[in-house]
């Protein structure tokens, strides 16, 4: 089993428009990052979480044509506006609809935003099959657990991914630890968390919080994402402790 990150940045991108690098370095490529969403695989399933505005560029960097399912962590834009793009992987399937997952208030949320995927309108049939994300479940040989995630005024789904005794963890938009999430990401070989920023966000967790959490949980291997473009790849590379790394658009974690 293994992680793919597809896109490491927050919902503006690095760079921002208006070639806006902050303090990220133009000539790292690892700093060029866009919105956040992962790919979890073995041999035999591939899971996408997100449909980010850039998912099309996303999974044609990765290679990837179709997918044994969806997950949705929370209804924000960033996560969410490349949801049209999976009309293409119903044309691959042949017309079958993509199944998607959802907690229940996203699900809601979603198919008031974009009703024409779920539903179809005219001469469009749904290019997707959704239906509530549970607790617990098994898709194809990968078995998910579901913790809710405070963010902001409502929840994220934080997500644990287990294959053949290795667990890998994906903790993005959500501001506090609850005693359901430590118990989600404890005995983790992977955990991919968010990182926005150095400050402190009302919404987001920042550094010094992700550190103390890793210090806590002890995944074997950490990967900050949904980074702005204040966190520079090489500065953070150079301080962050032994096991943590930034990380990038691209990068592939095997459990």
């Amino acid at each position: 089993m293994k992680i793919r990150i597809l896109g490491s940045g927050t919902s503006s991108g690095v760079p921002r428009i208006g070639n806006d690098w902050g303090q990220c370095d133009p000539e790292e490529p690892r700093n060029r990052r866009t919105r956040a969403s992962v790919i979890v695989s073995t041999d035999t399933t591939t899971i996408l979480i997100d449909t980010s505005p850039d998912m099309r560029a996303q999974l044609l960097a990765a290679e990837v044509s179709n997918v044994d399912a969806v997950i949705w962590t929370h209804d924000h834009a960033d996560h969410t506006h490349g949801i049209d793009d999976l009309r293409q992987l119903m044309h691959i399937r042949n017309g079958e609809p993509v199944r998607g997952l959802a907690r229940p208030f996203t699900l809601e949320q979603l198919q008031i935003k974009f009703p024409y995927a779920f539903f179809g309108r005219k001469l469009y049939r749904p290019s997707i099959a959704i239906a509530p994300l549970p607790d617990e479940l098994t898709i194809g040989d990968i078995r998910i657990s579901v913790a809710d995630q405070p963010h902001g005024g409502i929840t994220s789904a934080g997500l644990r991914f287990e294959n053949a005794g290795k667990a890998i963890g994906y903790a993005t938009d959500f501001h506090e630890m609850t005693d359901a999430m430590r118990a989600l990401y404890t005995g983790l070989d992977i955990w991919v968390v968010d990182a926005l920023r150095r400050a402190p966000h009302p919404t987001h967790p920042h550094l010094a919080s992700v550190l103390q959490w890793i210090g806590e949980l002890a995944p074997r291997r950490s990967a900050l994402v949904h980074m702005d473009q204040s966190m520079d790849y090489m500065r953070l590379a150079a301080e962050l402790p032994a096991g943590v790394e930034p990380g990038y658009d691209g990068l592939e974690m095997p459990a």
